[in-house]
């Protein structure tokens, strides 16, 4: 037999109208529900629920009926502050309810999530696939083979002018945990965590992860969503201890241009404390004339930069979860640490495969390069499209694979048997209800005005959502104009 009761802290009433336990009434004080289970036996049971049942009116928080002397006992199920301080990613809620709407069998477009639509490249496939047929299933060491570290330094040598060691690279499973392992690594309780806005969703939880401060410093679609280096200027602090960026960007595909890092550089070069994380996970999702940079290639940033990387989205390999970060020994040796107490050492096969990526050629060589070009054309296609919507302000991506558009013209329409469009949350809400196609909203990463769309979908698919998101914002226009 099993009891589950659901709550965190709530208000129950018992009664005794049947043999059973009754809930009346059930109110959570909390939005936050945290359910448990516990089994027990025979008679136990009976006796347990019968003490329970004496009880007519009573408070329970978290509360699990067990046995001791015929006993209840309350188990405290109270959260980390840390954790109660996180918020939940809105990208990954949105993709799980378009999901469930397509499994419900509504025709959803989801261009919410960041994944190719490309298959991972055969060469890469098969390489995993003959790791798994030779046995090489087996715990790898924890900051990856030598092989694959092997291979990251001379890519970056190569294709980003860093000179780095294999004891200087750390692999993990995903560029993401490289970038908590380094806010974990460098941050003490109360230091700063720069972060240009609109932002990746995760940079402020994983500051505040580490018991650190997230300080935003935003950009509008006017300055095409880049960083003023006087604006970091007047936010540095002696509490400043990371500035994090992502240059192509996600959310708003900007791409930071070599001249503009160099003066950033010499505002972050006058203040000894402040380290830097550059995450350069779409670097080579970029769209000429615009060239990469690393941050760690320019003067006197090798000794103060990680640089965070991953094999996800260049090489189509989200699920094989395989991301590396390259700095100084002193910081990487940090990192090794908290990866050898957490998750230990990456797939061995998706290492394997990483090689075998990596080996493809310069900047993933006619692989890449022909889904670089089917992204183009797709971005060309939704730019196009959208400057044809009055009100609408696009600023158009240099890389990655996503449309930062600010809607906010159409903020403050009331639609009938909907409600009031008041930001982008609500509009992204209407969009799915009406229009069928799941976006996230601007607010998600730092900027109310806007919202995303991720164009890693085939043409056909963005052609179709493309009519869809007009059809529904025309009929806003209708609105607003009355």
């Amino acid at each position: 037999m099993s009891a589950q009761i659901s709550s965190t802290c709530s208000t129950a009433s018992f009664r005794d109208h049947s043999p059973g336990l009754n809930f009346d009434s059930l109110s959570s004080t909390r939005s936050s529900t945290i359910s448990f289970s516990s089994k027990i036996n025979g008679n136990r049971a009976i006796r347990s629920l019968e003490a329970a049942r004496l009880h007519k009116s009573s408070t329970i928080c978290s509360a699990v009926i067990v046995e001791n002397n015929s006993e209840q006992m309350e188990l405290d199920t109270t959260l980390s502050p840390r954790v109660n301080s996180v918020k939940t990613s809105k990208t990954m809620a949105i993709a799980d309810q378009a999901t469930a709407l397509v499994e419900a069998g509504v025709p959803v477009i989801r261009l919410a999530a960041g994944e190719p639509d490309f298959d991972t490249p055969t060469v890469i496939a098969e390489a995993g696939i003959n790791a798994i047929r030779e046995g090489y299933t087996r715990y790898t060491p924890n900051a990856g083979t030598l092989e694959l570290r092997t291979a990251i330094c001379k890519k970056l040598k190569e294709e980003n002018d860093i000179s780095y060691t294999p004891d200087q690279i750390l692999v993990s499973n995903g560029a993401k945990q490289s970038v908590l392992q380094a806010v974990l690594a460098v941050c003490s309780p109360g230091d700063e965590v720069l972060i240009p806005g609109p932002f990746y969703v995760s940079y402020p939880e994983m500051a505040r992860l580490a018991d650190a401060t997230p300080v935003i410093l935003p950009a509008t679609i006017s300055e095409n969503f880049l960083l003023d280096p006087k604006l970091l200027e007047s936010k540095l602090t002696e509490k400043s201890r990371l500035l994090i960026f992502c240059s192509p960007s996600n959310p708003t595909g900007s791409v930071y241009p070599k001249e503009l890092l160099q003066e950033i550089a010499r505002v972050v070069a006058k203040h000894p404390r402040l380290l830097v994380i550059s995450d350069e996970i779409y670097e080579h999702i970029i769209y000429a004339p615009a060239v990469h940079t690393s941050f760690a290639s320019l003067p006197g940033m090798w000794e103060r930069t990680l640089t965070v990387n991953g094999f996800s989205k260049t090489f189509a390999m989200t699920g094989w979860r395989l991301g590396y970060i390259a700095g100084p020994k002193h910081f990487i040796a940090a990192c090794n640490k908290i990866q050898s107490q957490s998750t230990s050492g990456a797939s061995s096969i998706s290492q394997k495969a990483a090689v075998a990526a990596l080996g493809i050629g310069h900047a993933g060589g006619e692989t890449v390069s022909h889904m670089v070009k089917a992204f183009r054309e797709r971005r060309d296609f939704l730019v196009s499209a959208f400057r044809e919507l009055d009100g609408v302000k696009v600023s158009e991506p240099q890389g990655a694979f996503y449309l930062f558009l600010d809607f906010s013209y159409y903020y403050g329409t009331e639609v009938d048997g909907f409600g009031l469009i008041k930001d982008s949350e609500s509009l992204c809400r209407y969009l799915l209800e009406r229009g069928q196609v799941a976006l996230v909203p601007g607010a998600a990463f730092g900027d109310d005005t806007c919202i995303r769309i991720s164009y890693a979908a085939s043409l056909s698919n963005l052609q179709t959502a493309a009519d869809r998101i007009k059809k529904a914002i025309l009929t806003l226009s209708t609105l607003a104009s009355l």
